[in-house]
């Protein structure tokens, strides 16, 4: 057996994983286009505004891209902003919440899937999870519904496609509007439908990490024409297109993108359905390669989850059979040149500000309402969404780097003995 680098022995692997982001020529020209183009804002200046059309010089990177990632997810609309965060906040109020209103949520995801609520006045609700998929469970969501029950956020975690036929099932039988957040979810599908393209709206994000990116941006879908204008004029300070420029019509925010995130989004939306292609074909062969190896799971991966985007690779990490601890295993792997991460430290309630009675959200009641969020934070291993854009020889190391530590448990055990 092969000493673990942890204790002094050679590595798995020296050499680095695929880089994020990536990008190439396409990017520098696009955006080198807006440059010379002196259009570095989508709109027009002038009396009358019209959002989409065309100032002296070059038409509008942005109104490009929302058009062409919104077809790309199967919705007829696709309204840029600044951030994911945003475009929760942007399409929670043109849905209709406010003040007063409760927004169901999963406790095991980003915290903007929470906090939008918050910033326009509305409660987030916490359900639990299904420990097969780590998304928010249907059951449970029904459950939390009360007469003040506005709307549902079921995320499609690290790109895996929630339980949508069911959470329609539900949020239409009490008149409750869902809200995709597909943050993780770029090229995803569900019944072969894009992913933001199933409820009422979607939510998008290009913040750094995520399988596209212009460093931030977000952008929201929906087949709703008329939910398509509020959430245009709510990014745009409540103007409308067409209308004088200082007429505003409703309280909104400048929630907008730039022309130069526009420019290198085009180009990242254009790699998009190769390294898609390649991250669930990686995906798949780790799937195979790890599920003989005690104490590590995949999460499944329902048949109506057509199209996984795998913005990360989640393994399920149980100590006892697997014979270490989870620390130990991350340590242990990273030694050997793995970049793996611990994902969610707790779940999203046990933030200290859902601790603050001011907010109103006492999330201290949801430790026991919501075990398998606490369970999962727990028990899980990430690994990030570039490391699936390497070969297959990248993936084998990382399958030798898994089987290594796995035979080398009692390393651990020695170690342990010497220090005690």
């Amino acid at each position: 057996m092969n000493q673990l680098a942890l204790f002094g022995g050679e590595p798995v692997r020296v050499k680095p994983f695929p880089a994020w982001p990536a990008f190439d020529e396409r990017e520098e020209r696009y955006a080198l286009e807006v440059v010379r183009s002196g259009r570095w804002w989508r709109y027009t200046l002038g009396e009358a505004v019209d959002a989409d059309a065309a100032s002296p010089g070059e038409p509008s990177k942005v109104a490009e891209f929302q058009q062409r990632f919104a077809h790309v997810q199967g919705a007829r609309y696709g309204i840029a902003c600044a951030s994911g965060t945003a475009a929760l906040e942007v399409a929670l109020r043109a849905l209709g919440v406010g003040s007063g209103d409760e927004v169901i949520v999963p406790p095991y995801t980003f915290v903007a899937t929470a906090t939008a609520p918050l910033l326009i006045g509305a409660t987030p609700v916490f359900c639990d999870i299904d420990l097969a998929t780590f998304n928010m469970s249907p059951a449970r969501f029904e459950e939390a519904i009360t007469p003040r029950t506005r709307a549902v956020i079921p995320v499609h975690f690290a790109g895996l496609a929630a339980d949508m036929d069911a959470i329609l099932a539900i949020a239409k039988r009490h008149g409750i509007a869902v809200l995709e957040d597909a943050a993780h979810a770029h090229g995803g599908t569900w019944m072969g439908k894009g992913l933001g393209s199933i409820g009422a709206a979607g939510v998008f994000s290009f913040q750094a990490s995520k399988n596209m990116t212009a460093g931030e941006g977000g952008l929201i879908t929906t087949n709703d024409e008329d939910l398509a204008e509020i959430c245009e004029s709510l990014i745009w300070g409540g103007r409308h297109a067409g209308q004088p420029w200082y007429t505003h019509y409703r309280l909104g925010w400048n929630y907008r993108l730039t022309e130069f995130q526009g420019a290198i989004l085009l180009a990242q939306l254009e790699r998009l359905p190769e390294q898609t292609a390649r991250r669930r074909a990686n995906a798949a062969y780790l799937t195979s390669r790890l599920r003989d190896i005690p104490g590590i799971s995949s999460l499944e991966a329902p048949d109506y989850a057509t199209g996984h985007s795998h913005h990360l690779f989640v393994l399920r990490f149980e100590a006892k059979e697997f014979g270490l601890t989870r620390e130990q295993f991350l340590e242990g792997l990273q030694a050997e040149g793995i970049p793996v991460l611990s994902g969610y430290a707790h779940s999203l309630f046990r933030n200290p500000m859902f601790l603050d009675p001011a907010l109103g959200v006492d999330g201290e009641k949801y430790t026991a309402l919501c075990p398998n969020s606490e369970r999962a934070c727990r028990e899980t291993v990430w690994l990030e969404h570039r490391l699936l854009l390497g070969d297959q020889e990248d993936m084998e190391d990382i399958v030798r780097a898994v089987g290594k530590v796995h035979e080398a448990r009692r390393e651990f055990e020695a170690a342990a003995n010497l220090t005690a």
